[in-house]
C-alpha cells in the first residue's frame, strides 16, 4: 500500500520525466538558421536585415508572422541587396519597412543574443556589427555631368534627362586591359591630374554638331534632319552666334588676335617676359597701331618686332587668365544683364537639341573620372571664338586650356600630331567627331574613331565608357 496521495501507476506504464524548460522568449526574435544563395556566390544570413526591418520595438514578442520568408526576401530585394545580383520575390515591397530613422541611437549590441553573428555581406564587416551603424539606404548615386558650372550654384538647370546608374568606386576593383594599363575610376583623392607622360588614354573630341549644336542651326540642316522648327533652330543659332562673338571681342581680345591666330595658348609664350599685367593698359600700349594696321600678321601668324611679339605674348597670357578664372562661372564673367540673356539660350537650346549637350557632358566627364585618361578639344574654330564657344556652352570643366587646339590654318592631322608628340606613344588615342576630316586623320594614324551622327550616338558612348569598352 502506497502512502496517501501517492499516484499510482499501471506495471505497463512508467512516470514522464520533467518537462524541458520554455524557451520561447529566447527566440522571440531570433530568425531561423538558412541562408540565402546569392547569383555572386555570397552566403547571407538575414538575421542583420530582419533587425533593421523590425518596428514599435516592445518586450512582448512579436507575431512570428512578421518574419515570413517571402516578407523577408521583398525587404532584401528593396533594402540592402541593390545592385548587379538583387533578390528578387514576388511579394509586393511595402514602403513602410524602409522607416529606418528610430534605430539610429540603437546599438546592435543589445540584439546580439538574436542575431547570426557570422553576417556575411559585402556591404558590413563582421567586426562592424558590434557597434551602432545608422541605416542608410545604399543607392547607387547617377553619374550626372556637370551640365555646366553654373549648375553648380543654381544659376543654369537643364531640363531633366533619365541618368544612367553610375559604378562604385570602391566596390568594383579597376580593370587593367591585356596589355596592363589601368582603366579604373578616378579616386576623389586624387591631389593633382597626372602628368603628360603618365596618360595612357587620350580622347580627342571635334567641338561643332559633335558636342554643342552650332553650325547646324544657322544652315537649317539639323532642323530639316530632326524635324525642329527651322524658324526657332535658326533664331537660336544667330542668338549664340552674337554671344559667341560679343564674348570674344569684349573679354578675350579678339579684335587684336583675329588675323594673329594660334594652334594653342602658349604658341607664343617663349616670346612674354613675365611682366606684372595688372595695371597694364592694353588699350595704350600700341598694338595695334594704325601703321601696322592689317598686315601685323603674316604666314603663320609671327612678326618681325620682338617689341610687338612680347604685346602679342601679354594678350594671350591674360585670356589664359581670364579662361582659367571664369571657366566655372562664365556667368560672373558676362555680367547682367548678358548672364540672364545666356542662361536662358541655354535652356531653349537644350530644349531645340533634345538634350544633346547634356549627353556629350556625360561622356566628357565619365573620362575625367578615369585616373590616366584625358579630354583634349581639336576644332577648325579660331583659337579665341572656339575659347568663347567652350565658355558659353560649359565646358570650361571638361577642358583645360592647354588642351585645346585649333586648326583653322594648320588643319586636323597637324593636331592630332602635335597631341601625339605631347602625350606620347604609349598612350592610346581615340577619335570622336562627326566629320570627314577627323575620320580621315583617324584611319590614317590607327587612331580608333567614334561617329556622332546623332544623340543616340553619344548615349551609346556613354554606355561604353561605362562599361569600360573605351
Amino acid at each position: 500500500m502506497s502512502a496517501y496521495g501517492q499516484p499510482q501507476y499501471s506495471p505497463g506504464l512508467q512516470p514522464a520525466g520533467p518537462y524541458p524548460p520554455y524557451t520561447h522568449h529566447a527566440q522571440g526574435y531570433g530568425m531561423p538558421s538558412y541562408n540565402i544563395k546569392t547569383e555572386d556566390g555570397l552566403s547571407l544570413s538575414p538575421g542583420q536585415n530582419s533587425l533593421l526591418n523590425y518596428s514599435n520595438y516592445s518586450s512582448t514578442p512579436p507575431s512570428q508572422a512578421l518574419y515570413g520568408y517571402s516578407t523577408h526576401g521583398s525587404s532584401i530585394s528593396s533594402g540592402i541587396f541593390q545592385g548587379a545580383n538583387p533578390i528578387t520575390s514576388s511579394t509586393p515591397f511595402n514602403t513602410t519597412q524602409q522607416d529606418f530613422s528610430g534605430y539610429s541611437s540603437y546599438s546592435q549590441s543589445q540584439y546580439s543574443p538574436y542575431y547570426n553573428t557570422h553576417y556575411n555581406s559585402p556591404y558590413l564587416s563582421p567586426s562592424a556589427i558590434t557597434t551602432s551603424i545608422p541605416y542608410q539606404h545604399p543607392e547607387h548615386p547617377a553619374v550626372v555631368p556637370n551640365h555646366s558650372p553654373e549648375s553648380q550654384t543654381g544659376e543654369y538647370h537643364p531640363p531633366p534627362s533619365p541618368p544612367t546608374p553610375g559604378k562604385e568606386p570602391e566596390a568594383v576593383p579597376a580593370r587593367r586591359s591585356s596589355d596592363g594599363k589601368l582603366r579604373g575610376r578616378k579616386r576623389v583623392s586624387d591631389p593633382q591630374p597626372p602628368l603628360d607622360s603618365d596618360i595612357e588614354r587620350v580622347f580627342v573630341w571635334d567641338l561643332d554638331e559633335t558636342i554643342i549644336i552650332f553650325h547646324s542651326l544657322l544652315t537649317g540642316s539639323f532642323s530639316t534632319r530632326f524635324c525642329k522648327d527651322s524658324s526657332k533652330a535658326v533664331s537660336l543659332g544667330l542668338w549664340m552666334e552674337e554671344m559667341i562673338f560679343n564674348l570674344a571681342d569684349s573679354r578675350l581680345f579678339f579684335n587684336d588676335l583675329e588675323e594673329c591666330d594660334q594652334v594653342h595658348i602658349d604658341d607664343v609664350a617663349s616670346d612674354d617676359n613675365g611682366q606684372d599685367l595688372s595695371t597694364y593698359n592694353f588699350g595704350t600700349d600700341g598694338f595695334q597701331s594704325p601703321a601696322g594696321a592689317g598686315t601685323l600678321c603674316l604666314g603663320s601668324g609671327v612678326h618681325g618686332g620682338a617689341d610687338w611679339m612680347r604685346k602679342l605674348a601679354f594678350r594671350y597670357r591674360r585670356v589664359k587668365e581670364i579662361y582659367n578664372t571664369f571657366k566655372n562661372n562664365v556667368g560672373g564673367l558676362l555680367g547682367s544683364p548678358k548672364r540672364e540673356e545666356w542662361l536662358q539660350l541655354r535652356r531653349e537650346m537644350e530644349v531645340l537639341t533634345d538634350l544633346w549637350l547634356t549627353q556629350a557632358l556625360k561622356a566628357l566627364a565619365l573620362i575625367n573620372s578615369r585616373p590616366n585618361c584625358v579630354n583634349v578639344l581639336v576644332t577648325t574654330t579660331q583659337l579665341i571664338p572656339a575659347l568663347s564657344k567652350v565658355l558659353l556652352y560649359g565646358l570650361g570643366s571638361a577642358f583645360p586650356i592647354e588642351n585645346i587646339y585649333s586648326a583653322t590654318k594648320t588643319g586636323k592631322e597637324s593636331c592630332f600630331e602635335r597631341v601625339a608628340q605631347r602625350f606620347g606613344r604609349r598612350a592610346v588615342y581615340v577619335v570622336i567627331g562627326d566629320g570627314v576630316e577627323e575620320e580621315s586623320v583617324a584611319k590614317k594614324k590607327n587612331m580608333p574613331f567614334w561617329r556622332v551622327s546623332c544623340r543616340p550616338d553619344l548615349e551609346a558612348l556613354s554606355h561604353a565608357l561605362e562599361l569600360d569598352y573605351l
